[in-house]
């Protein structure tokens, strides 16, 4: 689930194969307007589908003309996005 907060979206629950498609088009959807901080604090499971839906959201922010940023990432995901070598793609604030 996503909330709205002016500029601020943030992600709750479990973000995993099994829902990352379905989070990826309700972030997406919220793209209409402005550059967007993405918190990621209440995600309480992450694997590699989540380092590839925030790569995908990066993207069609760009599409866009928008910026994100990301902030509270969980261990596990700063782990995996150094693993496969973007953190750097994965903007922090």
């Amino acid at each position: 689930m996503i909330l709205r907060d002016g500029n601020r979206l943030t992600v709750q629950g479990a973000v995993t194969i099994d829902n990352v498609v379905t989070v990826t088009e309700q972030g997406v959807a919220l793209f209409d307007r402005d550059d967007l901080v993405i918190d990621l604090a209440q995600v309480t499971e992450a694997d590699s589908s989540t380092v590839s839906m925030l790569l995908e959201w990066q993207r069609k922010a760009r599409s866009h003309n928008r910026q994100l940023h990301f902030t509270n990432l969980p261990k596990t995901l700063k782990s995996l996005a150094q693993l496969y070598g973007v953190s750097e793609l994965i903007p922090l604030v």
